[in-house]
């Protein structure tokens, strides 16, 4: 019963949503099991009133025909949640062990690094200006590029201002050196912003993935849990085909590459757990055998002081 001033819910049938995810997942690999169904169709349903539909059959027509509002639903669907120096000890594996690793391997040229669904910059900025700290010349130790799926956040990150929240775990001084306050709000300098190239960029587009070159890190970090155990394959082997022999692949902390793809090794870092891309004459790679060697090299060294 609907009582005056109130508005009647709209409400998916089951053809409905498995018509509405068929056609998400299919476009950018977005995937809603039944417990998602109340989110999708919360998040859906005002849209539909905001364009005067009254089915989400009505709304299914009009996605398929425009790519406009096609993307703008996927905004409304993904989480761009984001912030600086996120995830810092996979940071410090970075900047501590990756990047040293690859700049003696391959001094001829950058290192590549790729911040796959960079969402509003944080991340690729956040990579700059590591490199600035480490003494590094971005543009000519390593380069940075950036994409995502949402123009919107693409936006965002060109404009490259920020508000309090992309700053929890940025140290003070840190954001005095980078950035420039203006009405509440902080905006990054122009010797990080010049740094990271943007790229508009849905993953599962084989097409338009020829516009990046091969790179030696990619950063995908809490971007795969929207996929299923196909499009996860389908994403990770694009990975595998763009990274260099020896690069390496970071995910998100709950993310896993297990019954996904057998391409990457795990690596058993100081400060974290990353994937590598075997390269051609590696050895065999034992974590523990590693770990005892260095052992053995530390009581060595300290018996003979």
């Amino acid at each position: 019963m609907t009582f005056p001033g109130e508005q009647s819910e709209l409400q998916m049938t089951d053809a409905e949503f498995r018509m509405v995810c068929e056609l998400l997942r299919k476009h950018c690999g977005l995937h809603f099991g039944k417990e998602s169904r109340y989110v999708l169709e919360k998040r859906l349903a005002r849209r539909l009133r905001e364009l005067g539909l009254t089915s989400f059959a009505s709304f299914h027509f009009q996605l398929r025909k425009d790519d406009q509002e096609l993307a703008r639903v996927v905004d409304l669907l993904v989480t761009n949640e984001t912030y600086f120096f996120r995830e810092k000890n996979q940071l410090r594996a970075l900047f501590e062990e990756i990047l040293p690793e690859l700049r003696r391997r391959t001094p001829e040229h950058p290192v590549a690094l790729w911040s796959a669904g960079c969402s509003s910059g944080e991340e690729p900025y956040t990579l700059v200006m590591l490199a600035l700290e480490a003494g590094l010349r971005p543009g000519r130790d390593l380069k940075v590029y950036a994409s995502d799926i949402s123009r919107p956040m693409l936006q965002k990150a060109r404009r490259g201002v920020y508000r309090e929240a992309s700053f929890r775990q940025t140290d003070p001084r840190l954001r005095e050196r980078y950035f420039r306050e203006k009405d509440g709000q902080w905006q990054i300098v122009d010797g990080v912003k010049r740094h990271v190239d943007f790229i508009h960029l849905n993953l599962l587009d084989r097409s338009k993935m020829a516009l990046l070159g091969s790179m030696d890190v990619t950063l995908c970090r809490n971007v795969i849990i929207y996929f299923d155990t196909p499009v996860k394959e389908r994403v990770i082997d694009t990975f595998d085909q763009k990274l260099r022999p020896g690069g390496y692949l970071l995910l998100g902390h709950s993310e896993s590459l297990i019954n996904i793809s057998s391409a990457f090794e795990l690596r058993h870092l100081r400060h974290d757990l990353v994937y590598r891309k075997p390269a051609p004459g590696d050895s065999p790679y034992d974590p523990w055998h590693a770990a005892a060697a260095a052992a053995v090299v530390r009581v060595d060294v300290e018996g003979e002081r």
